[in-house]
């Protein structure tokens, strides 16, 4: 399906997807409303020539994914994916929603227990994720804060309805690289006035706002960012938090925990039987150190959890939810495993334990013995495994080889969790893309990028 009505230039020969919703245009090959500034700020671009211009404005300012191959440029498209005021209300409301409720989550398993002895969350979803820490039962964060930093990654279906796909509370990252999208943005695109959408200069209170909330009672926390160095992917982004906050960046060897209240800990060695855990623990017991994201946060951001998010919900917050998840099977479950199996080849199957599309079987576009393969597997080890339905998430105009093509998008927005239970979002987030045509995979390390997410005021 072609554009039928009188498109800008550069959308003159975009073909829409079948199945798919289009961020920015509808069924009848017209522009949304909501997407006709950010269009319009493309027209009389080369879209080639602007692509590597944004590419160099990110390399030039060290906007990277470190690796052991070596550093990995973090790809911005150049067109911007757009948010209406009133939707993005309706979608920060249901992440503050879901936030407590994943917060109250954490706190419940690490002490009464209640969401399980009423029957709501089976004992083996939490003792059976691989960061349930039980030496953290009984241990009591200041404030109750477990998770200080959430990152949720949402999609959007066939019939443009949101829905959460995953809940990223362990060691969420991405915030600082939204940033970097729309500093590039902004330095190679005129937009109108009435078209530009809300600043993210908030978000250095935001997360000081968190480390504050952290700290055990006192007004001004001193604060440090706990990194593992350039060997960590996100290192730029631990780099930028502490030059922003202008609080030390520490990395384990010879750390020194003098005069610091709370650590920002975005450490890979996450686990309390590392050195980082033994390292921070003892005071962490105590209550002499506040640690964000908490050591044993990552129960609730398990995969299987998310099966149980929307009953967690009803649970802590007495309400409905304001997004649903995407439906996710507990296949651990006898019943739940055999209507899985009858409907396998519809399904995405993923490693419970998984991580950046690591292990990820989409098997409506695996051939026959790939799904074959895979079903054996699920029948041998059910519970080393979670299914969800394929949701054909939304595309967007990205610039390929110089030309405007669909390509599959989710959003990473950001919350902040602050103290009786404040929460604060960063407007719009980080839009991951798949540059490969037909995928669904948008992390970086699989041919994917990001987008400027702007939320209109």
């Amino acid at each position: 399906m072609t554009l039928a009505k009188e498109p800008l230039p550069p959308l003159a020969d975009y073909a829409l997807q079948s199945g798919c919703f289009d961020e920015a245009v509808d069924e009848e090959g017209g522009l949304r409303p909501v997407a006709q500034g950010a269009l319009h700020a493309l027209a009389g671009h080369d879209l080639e020539e602007l692509a590597v211009a944004v590419e160099r404005h990110g390399t030039d300012e060290g906007v990277v994914f470190h690796s052991a191959e070596g550093d990995e440029v973090f790809v911005v498209d150049p067109v911007p994916r757009v948010l209406a005021a009133g939707e993005w209300a309706r979608v920060e409301a249901a992440l503050a929603q879901r936030v407590r409720a994943l917060n109250a989550f954490v706190a419940d398993v690490y002490g009464d227990r209640r969401i399980v002895s009423e029957g709501i969350v089976p004992a083996r979803v939490i003792e059976g994720a691989d960061y349930f820490e039980p030496a953290m039962q009984g241990v009591r964060p200041p404030n109750d804060l477990w998770i200080g930093v959430a990152g949720l990654d949402l999609v959007r279906d066939a019939d443009g309805r949101f829905a959460v796909l995953e809940d990223n509370v362990r060691t969420p990252s991405g915030f600082a690289y939204a940033l970097a999208a729309r500093r590039a943005l902004v330095a190679h695109l005129d937009v109108a006035p009435e078209d530009c959408p809300r600043t993210l200069d908030g978000l250095p209170q935001m997360l000081l706002g968190t480390l504050r909330a952290a700290s055990p009672g006192t007004a001004a926390a001193r604060a440090a960012v706990l990194t593992d160095g350039e060997q960590n992917s996100a290192y730029y982004e631990h780099e930028w938090v502490a030059k922003t906050l202008g609080i030390p960046l520490l990395e384990p060897g010879g750390l020194d925990l003098d005069g610091i209240d709370v650590i920002y800990r975005r450490s890979n060695a996450d686990r309390l039987d590392s050195e980082v855990g033994e390292l921070l623990y003892d005071r962490v017991r105590e209550g002499r150190l506040g640690v964000v994201n908490a050591f044993g946060t990552g129960v609730a951001d398990d995969k299987l959890t998310h099966a149980y998010v929307e009953d967690m919900i009803r649970f802590y917050e007495d309400e409905e939810p304001l997004l649903p998840s995407v439906e996710t099977f507990d296949l651990g479950r006898p019943e739940t495993l055999e209507r899985a199996l009858d409907v396998f080849d519809e399904l995405v199957i993923k490693p419970r334990g998984g991580y950046g599309g690591v292990g990820v079987a989409v098997l409506p576009h695996a051939d026959k013995a790939d799904r074959e393969r895979v079903r054996e597997a699920v029948r041998a080890s059910p519970e080393d495994y979670i299914a969800q339905r394929m949701v054909m998430i939304s595309t967007h105009p990205t610039v390929i080889d110089g030309r405007l093509e669909p390509r599959h998008v989710d959003l990473r927005p950001f919350a902040f969790l602050g103290r009786d239970g404040d929460v604060r979002t960063l407007p719009g987030g980080l839009t991951r893309v798949a540059f490969d045509e037909g995928s669904l995979v948008v992390n970086s390390s699989q041919n994917g990028g990001a987008k400027d997410t702007w939320v209109l005021p």
